[in-house]
């Protein structure tokens, strides 16, 4: 077991373009609104969980259920679609009859810990070593944390309008990366 600096910062940054956690402010603070509180120890242990199981098992589960990573992928594909139209139109689409915390669903899993995140962690896993890419998840898991921790504060800092223009930004942003993982998978199921 060797634990290699050059693995762990790169795993760590396509971890952190890829969970994107910045561009979820929008999305965080609008999800704290509608249910009121957001419990950031239990959605980034959360997350964290789903992460490093996905890692050792994710394929295995996936291949058990007869799922493809690309199948996996175009679901989840969807699911950052209709989250980036929530951004930018302005409407909820995402209602739970009296959620009492959106920690686990949509914060842990699929915001950070989704499709994006476990192809990402399949592909990192056939290049790197495994306790390389543990580290690089718990570095994403702490910046996490601290994100939505600090979301209150973040949220006054940007203002109502700073806040708006973030989130029709990133939404947009959102879109664009949902179209590109479903264009990407499909083509991969299409040619299979």
């Amino acid at each position: 077991m060797r634990f290699d600096l050059k693995q762990i910062v790169t795993a760590s940054m396509v971890l952190f373009a890829v969970i994107d956690i910045l561009g979820s402010v929008p999305i965080i603070i609008s999800l704290r609104k509608k249910v009121g509180h957001i419990q950031s120890e239990k959605a980034s242990i959360v997350a964290a969980s789903i992460m490093v199981a996905f890692l050792f098992v994710g394929e295995r589960i996936l291949n058990l259920i007869g799922i493809d990573v690309n199948s996996f992928a175009v679901a989840g594909a969807f699911v950052i679609f209709f989250l980036a139209i929530e951004m930018i139109l302005g409407i909820t689409l995402y209602k739970d009859d009296q959620p009492e915390s959106a920690s686990v669903v949509p914060i842990a899993f699929p915001l950070i810990a989704g499709a994006g995140t476990m192809t990402s962690i399949l592909s990192l896993r056939a290049e790197y070593e495994v306790q390389n890419i543990v580290v690089a998840i718990v570095v994403n898991i702490i910046f996490v944390y601290l994100v939505l921790k600090s979301s209150s504060r973040i949220e006054r800092f940007l203002g109502k309008n700073g806040l708006n223009i973030i989130r029709k930004v990133f939404g947009v942003i959102l879109l664009a990366i949902a179209v590109k993982l479903f264009a990407t998978n499909i083509n991969q199921l299409i040619l299979k």
